[in-house]
């Protein structure tokens, strides 16, 4: 086990941390669940970065790294929308284009290919973490920044099915 990797399970044992946190809808539950979520937030730019770095990719890490970041992300968009903070719709767009992502990937991966990340995708995960500590400090302009997440999201999601064309084509064949 590397220090990416650890990082990885990190943060996937920081989201009921931050689940419970957040769900107390307190102004210090608020701010602890915050801090809690940048804080996962970070351990994924940093595992990447440090299994890069260090010539530590592993397939453990190609594997749970997508999931701890779309679990997180799910945990933090549900709890919005049961304290109300999000619209339901809103959370269904956004998981929905991560699984349409993870189903193309291991599509791609079925017929030896890779799908990338996208210079797009690294925006959209920032527009979401953004808008999340926007909804659970209370910030005023929190729903501006959640639709500009949605449209990020959408966008990013449409180009990486227009960048596999080749892959969906030979799947249909």
């Amino acid at each position: 086990m590397n220090l990416p990797n650890l990082l990885t399970l990190l943060r996937i044992l920081l989201i009921p941390v931050f689940t419970f946190a957040v769900l107390q809808n307190s102004f210090s539950g608020n701010r602890w669940a915050a801090a809690i979520f940048i804080l996962a937030a970070l351990t994924d730019i940093l595992d990447g970065y440090l299994a890069r770095r260090r010539q530590e990719v592993t397939r453990l890490g190609q594997l749970i790294d997508p999931i701890a970041d779309k679990l997180l992300i799910t945990a933090a968009l549900l709890s919005l929308v049961q304290l109300g903070m999000v619209s339901t719709w809103i959370a269904l767009i956004i998981i929905g284009r991560e699984f349409a992502v993870s189903g193309l990937r291991v599509l791609a991966a079925s017929a030896g290919k890779v799908v990338p990340a996208s210079n797009w995708g690294k925006v959209k995960t920032a527009t979401q973490v953004v808008a999340v500590v926007a909804h659970i400090l209370g910030i005023s302009w929190a729903a501006v920044l959640i639709w500009l997440a949605v449209i990020v999201t959408v966008f990013s999601g449409v180009d990486y099915f227009l960048k596999a064309q080749d892959v969906l084509k030979s799947s249909l064949q």
